[in-house]
C-alpha cells in the first residue's frame, strides 16, 4: 500500500482543519463514488500536478485502502 506513507501527512492536515471525522464519514458513505473521485483527480493532475495527487487517486481506486484510511482517520489503526 504505497499511499500509507502519505496517510500521516493527510491525516495531520485534516485534523488541523478539523475535517478528519467528516472526511472519514464521506469516504465510507460515498464508497461507490470513490472511483469517480479518483478519475476526477487523475483528470485534474495536469493542471494541479504533484505526486500526492497520484497517490490520492490510487488510494481512492482501491476500496479496501479507502476503508483503511477512513479507519486510520478515526484512530482505529495504529498511527
Amino acid at each position: 500500500m504505497q499511499s500509507q506513507t502519505a496517510w500521516y501527512q493527510w491525516a495531520e492536515s485534516l485534523r488541523r482543519l478539523r475535517l478528519d471525522g467528516l472526511v472519514a464519514w464521506l469516504l465510507e458513505a460515498g464508497a461507490p463514488l470513490t472511483v469517480l473521485g479518483a478519475q476526477a483527480v487523475y483528470l485534474s493532475q495536469p493542471f494541479i500536478g504533484g505526486k500526492q495527487l497520484n497517490v490520492l487517486a490510487h488510494m481512492l481506486e482501491e476500496e479496501e485502502e479507502t476503508r483503511a484510511f477512513a479507519r486510520y482517520l478515526r484512530g482505529e489503526l495504529p498511527q
